[in-house]
């Protein structure tokens, strides 16, 4: 029973490690084109990431939502799509379409935007994961992230230890000694 258990705790914790490997590998790819080439954004097999900085589209989508966007051009009335202007990439809903001209608004905006183009169209929004921005802010304090690492280390040892079997020892000391 104790082996089964070990080997389970053993493949979760293995699982974890992958998930953490795939994560610092997608951040370090995400810090490279961002920073260092200075892109805007960075697409992986055809979507980006993006995490919310306005309340423009309150009620739709929140501060420190995290959107996944299809990068594409293909977009209809009332979807929601990034954009870029000036050196900003925004966030709202298209509610005009006429030939290339395209206007949007945000849903809690009053106003609807200028007019835009289909070519400054990053992609349509397809998805939302909501309240990331509070988990980052909660996870990557350096107070948990020490005390994670440390609870991730211990949970390791002790599973990974075992201690020696003094009986064993003293019945190979008594049979090596006759």
């Amino acid at each position: 029973m104790k082996k089964v258990l070990k080997a389970i705790i053993n493949l979760i914790i293995n699982i974890f490690v992958i998930i953490a490997v795939i994560i610092l590998l997608i951040s370090i790819y995400y810090l490279f084109q961002t920073k260092i080439l200075k892109k805007d954004y960075v697409n992986i097999c055809g979507y980006t990431f993006l995490e919310v900085a306005t309340g423009s589209m309150s009620s739709t989508i929140e501060v420190g939502d995290v959107i996944v966007v299809k990068l594409t051009k293909d977009v209809n009335l009332k979807d929601i799509v990034v954009y870029k202007q000036d050196s900003n990439l925004i966030t709202h809903r298209i509610i005009s379409i006429d030939g290339e001209k395209v206007i949007t608004k945000g849903d809690a905006n009053n106003t609807e935007d200028l007019p835009i183009t289909i070519n400054n169209i990053i992609g349509k929004v397809i998805y939302t994961v909501e309240n990331v921005g509070i988990w980052k802010k909660v996870l990557f304090t350096p107070q948990v992230l020490i005390s994670l690492t440390i609870t991730i280390v211990l949970i390791g040892i002790t599973i990974t230890y075992s201690p020696k079997d003094n009986k064993k020892e003293k019945k190979i000391e008594e049979k090596s000694n006759k």
